[in-house]
């Protein structure tokens, strides 16, 4: 079976990467800045993605219409990394920060685990981008069963091979922390062109009902009855506890579109939670380390304390709205198990200009 496919959104499987992102207004921004920009790039393992357009031209059918050499050695404006792609000039935004986010499929507190491929698997996997010159951030969704070069482990932790796979097994072949957290940062940075990544947070599923109640719960009209709860379209309703659990996730699987409609009240409940999120931390500037300490348990991330306490209060000057959601574009082929997804190359690599290059003029 194969469904062709648009627009194919990671969040569809898992409500968990929706409540990852009240890091976007909190935790990530005002986490590695404090570091220091070297401290950063070293972290992330380049200095710029490497878009060249010759890798591209032989993963699609048809290349796009782009330079794959640099630009002729008159043109003073020209630097190394930049990209010509048709026709256009750009210039990666080397003051943007980029964080790794993922949702396991626990619902217990965080314990690294012995055995090198029980690690839990990532079901929700965002990239957290942040960009200081229009003071934006913006979430890319991937898709768990996205296809690419995961490295493979045995159970003793020794490395096999490295094979085509889903990438939300990535996850699972470490200690279902540190070490996992850094394989998949590994792989997804390789899947975006060697895209420069800053940091990372992992948080086990047990967390959402934590993190919604920190704020007060969040308000919202129900888009549609919600499947096993009393939640009815039109209802006004102030989600608390296990209740935004279930509207982010419970859907009807005999009901045609349902995964559709799910990650419409996902994307509703995103958009509420982060304007009730910056608003309380315009007024409670604590709210960073509180968020921390509650996910703490749950929570594996290169983010400390004091660097979230220290710069908090620039969390508020960032703008985030679902015009800054994107998702991947590609095809959902059903493997002999599995879905698998495979990323539309050329859309991604159009997506990688729009949010993390600027157009430079000549």
């Amino acid at each position: 079976m194969k469904v062709n496919v648009k627009v194919y959104r990671a969040v569809a499987k898992t409500l968990l990467g929706i409540l990852i992102l009240i890091m976007v207004g909190i935790l990530a921004f005002v986490g590695l800045q404090i570091s220091g920009r070297s401290r950063l790039n070293r972290e992330a393992g380049s200095a710029v993605p490497e878009l060249n357009l010759s890798d591209l031209s032989d993963k699609t059918e048809e290349p796009p219409v782009g330079e794959t050499v640099p630009a002729q050695p008159e043109d003073d404006n020209w630097q190394e990394g930049d990209v010509r792609y048709q026709g256009v000039h750009y210039r990666y935004n080397e003051d943007i920060l980029t964080f790794l986010f993922l949702g396991i499929d626990k619902m217990t507190e965080v314990k690294p685990v012995k055995n090198g491929i029980d690690g839990g698997q990532s079901d929700a996997i965002f990239l957290l981008v942040l960009n200081p010159h229009s003071k934006e951030m913006s979430v890319i969704g991937i898709p768990r069963d996205t296809m690419t070069d995961i490295d493979v482990y045995d159970k003793e932790g020794f490395f096999q091979k490295t094979a085509l796979g889903q990438l939300t097994l990535q996850h699972g072949y470490g200690d279902g922390a540190t070490v996992s957290c850094e394989r998949s940062m590994k792989a997804v940075a390789k899947l975006f062109y060697n895209l420069p990544i800053h940091g990372y947070c992992s948080v086990n599923m047990g967390a959402i009902p934590l993190l919604n109640d920190a704020v007060g719960g969040v308000e919202l009209v129900a888009l549609e009855d919600v499947i096993y709860t009393k939640i009815k379209k039109g209802d006004t309703i102030l989600l608390k506890g296990m209740d935004a659990y279930y509207y982010l996730h419970n859907r009807d699987t005999k009901s045609p579109e349902s995964a559709g409609r799910r990650l419409e009240r996902q994307k509703q409940y995103l958009t509420a939670y982060a304007a009730v999120a910056l608003e309380a931390l315009k007024s409670d500037i604590t709210l960073p380390v509180t968020l921390y300490n509650k996910l703490s348990k749950y929570m594996v991330t290169d983010i400390s304390l004091d660097e979230i306490s220290y710069l908090a209060v620039q969390a508020a000057g960032y703008h985030f709205d679902s015009e800054n959601m994107y998702s991947l574009e590609g095809e959902v082929v059903m493997g002999d198990r599995y879905e698998e997804f495979y990323i539309d190359e050329t859309a991604l690599y159009e997506l990688i200009l729009k949010v993390f290059y600027e157009e430079v003029e000549d």
